[in-house]
């Protein structure tokens, strides 16, 4: 069977296909669970593994009740029986996941790549196949269905598996399609990484409040009220950031104040530099991967 030509039932919907996570971090726990809270598979459909943590498994097994196979034989065979294998391991780590995978993987099965900077010909090279790949950038807000996830394709991934895949995503948050796969180093450094600078403000905004006489739960209550009302200010009214801005900031008021020292800092300059540093290490961990897969 070429790999053009997969035979993934995709016409079953994702509760009848069988769902491997090749590595069992952080956003292998936010999907499996996006998917299992909102009822789109079961837990005996999904397998997780990982190359020596069993104590991570465990857990995983205790929490989720997903299939965690310990040992190499039951590992191969759930690499071997997945209709869908998502790569969710450590940048450091994908080189020799992948070498180890390439004995397993079969035209018939779809690989879904978390790894940031890992590009789809890296994986198409070290499997040593052209089969369907679907690269992704999530972000771990897709624990509580809130994700926002870059896709591209490669060139065999068909409309249904294209469908199919967007529905995975879609069931923990949001999706957007990148047609030029190099954009998703910029989703990377926009999104993937994103909430992390959200709980960075969170985090001084707290400690600030604090400082002031807040008392802990005050500080902390009033900081998530405010940025998830400013999130959802955006998102209802469709208005601009920078508009919403300036309604708030009344002239010689205490916002602007608060405004003017953040823009005597840089801090819309620093923002941007991070921004751009977080796509820029994306592509380096990519080019370190592809590096070692020549080597």
């Amino acid at each position: 069977m070429s790999a053009s030509e997969p035979s993934l039932s995709v016409n079953a919907g994702i509760s009848k296909l069988k769902l491997t996570f090749f590595g069992a971090g952080s956003m292998a726990e936010a999907i499996a669970r996006g998917l299992l809270e909102r009822g789109l598979t079961l837990p005996g459909q999904i397998s997780m593994i990982n190359r020596h943590n069993q104590d991570r498994l465990k857990e995983l097994h205790d929490r989720y009740h997903v299939i965690t196979p310990s040992t190499e034989e039951a590992k191969q065979q759930s690499l071997e029986e997945a209709d869908i294998i998502f790569l969710a391991m450590k940048p450091k780590d994908a080189q020799d996941a992948l070498l180890q995978l390439k004995h397993f993987v079969q035209p018939r099965q779809l690989v879904v790549s978390l790894i940031a900077g890992l590009s789809i010909r890296t994986i198409e090279q070290l499997l040593e196949a052209r089969i369907p790949v679907v690269r992704t950038m999530p972000n771990t807000s897709s624990t509580i269905g809130l994700g926002a996830t870059g896709i591209c394709y490669s060139d065999s991934v068909d409309g249904q598996l294209r469908t199919l895949s967007e529905e995975i995503f879609q069931s923990v948050g949001i999706t957007a399609i990148v047609e030029e796969e190099k954009l998703l180093d910029a989703v990377t450094g926009v999104s993937g990484s994103g909430p992390a600078y959200i709980y960075y403000l969170m985090e001084a905004m707290i400690d600030a409040g604090k400082k002031l006489g807040l008392d802990d739960e005050s500080a902390r209550t009033l900081t998530i009220q405010t940025v998830l009302g400013a999130a959802n200010m955006v998102k209802s009214t469709g208005e601009e950031p920078a508009e919403l801005r300036r309604k708030v900031t009344s002239p010689n008021g205490t916002t602007q104040a608060a405004i003017e020292l953040l823009n005597s800092h840089h801090v819309s300059e620093a923002i941007g530099k991070a921004i751009f540093r977080s796509a820029e290490r994306a592509a380096e961990l990519g080019a370190m991967i592809e590096g070692g897969s020549k080597g």
